[in-house]
């Protein structure tokens, strides 16, 4: 493994032959059947259209991909395990089905994974197979403690072992590209998790935003939800903060204040009440707050994208129920490097 193939792109036009072409029969299986892995009924069905196609991939890469995608999406994988898949296979073969290239092959690697016989992947016949090749990538990916919450190249290089560990993180932008269109985008507005890794932390509108005029000091975005609702981790991450903060109490102080956040605060009283961060790749962190009571999470664990964390409530500055949600591009979090979450969401595939 571990071969570095430079791409051919073509037009627009190659990819709509995946759709009306020979290759719409594996297109239109991406979502038959059973849902969509990581969502729910009414996920289902959710197929490419022309207009959404990545461009830059000729019909044999983006056949290739499409087998990829379908593959993870029968094993119930969850999606970001496809951008892995897809990563691994642009960096290893460009997304082509390579067969022995003579002298200039690596040892015995062949297909878009570029699979050895002789490390147990299979026989040469099999690992040519990008159905096969493909479902033993998920396999061995799903036995990694963790994939998801690790960067993609230290999963990908953790199945794969190959001699350029660090090449893998270069083609996570286009492979989150190419999964997205296969998804239409519609994975997390059913209550999954995006291409990139993202998803809604709760159901609920979006209400005041993001430093408007009336709030200038207004960090974040609040949703508006019912007492008791699900809060979850928008990426997978590390939580870093745990803590009460109402009346006054310190971002960074320790729970001596807990009490005034066990019950509903109101406008003026202060603070983000019960609130969790989670410091996820590349240095960025989520904060949550106002939680009904304690975060289910503790300093130092180990989140997936969606898992709970917490529940929607109204303790320290607040005048009703909802998730104050902030983004911050930069750790530890500050006022500074706090950003407007709704676009950042979009462009990682989740709409508020």
């Amino acid at each position: 493994m571990g071969r570095i193939v430079t791409g051919v792109a073509v037009g627009f036009v190659a990819l709509v032959v995946l759709i009306a072409g020979a290759a719409a029969g594996v297109a239109g299986s991406l979502f038959g059947g059973g849902g969509s892995a990581g969502g729910g009924p009414g996920c289902a069905g959710a197929v490419i259209t022309p207009s959404a196609a990545p461009a830059g991939l000729t019909a044999d890469q983006t056949r290739n991909a499409s087998v990829i995608v379908a593959v993870g999406q029968r094993m119930r994988v969850p999606v970001r395990g496809w951008v892995i898949a897809v990563a691994t296979a642009l960096q290893e073969s460009d997304l082509i089905n390579l067969g022995h290239l003579g002298a200039g092959n690596d040892h015995d690697s062949l297909g878009l994974f570029q699979q050895r016989s002789s490390q147990g992947w299979g026989t040469p016949e099999q690992v040519m197979t990008p159905d096969y090749a493909a479902g033993k990538f998920y396999e061995r990916l799903l036995t990694v403690p963790g994939w998801q919450s690790l960067p993609l190249t230290e999963t990908a290089q953790a199945v794969q072992r190959s001699a350029y560990p660090d090449a893998y993180a270069k083609h996570e932008p286009r492979a989150a590209a190419i999964v997205a269109a296969f998804t239409g985008g519609t994975l997390p507005a059913c209550g999954g998790v995006s291409a990139s890794g993202w998803t809604r932390p709760v159901a609920g509108e979006a209400g005041s935003g993001f430093r408007t005029p009336e709030r200038p000091g207004h960090d974040g975005t609040d949703i508006m939800a019912d007492k008791g609702t699900v809060i979850r981790a928008a990426s997978a991450g590390v939580v870093v903060r745990v803590r009460c903060n109402a009346g006054g109490g310190s971002w960074d102080g320790p729970f001596r204040g807990r009490t005034l956040c066990d019950t509903d605060g109101y406008p003026g009283f202060g603070g983000c009440g019960w609130y969790a961060e989670v410091r996820h790749a590349g240095e960025i962190v989520s904060r949550y707050c106002h939680m009904v009571r304690q975060p289910l999470v503790t300093v130092g664990q180990t989140v997936t994208a969606g898992q709970p964390i917490g529940y929607v409530g109204s303790s320290g500055n607040s005048s009703g129920p909802h998730l104050h949600f902030e983004i911050h591009e930069g750790y530890p979090a500050t006022e500074s490097n706090a950003t407007d979450p709704v676009p950042f969401m979009a462009r990682k595939g989740v709409i508020l």
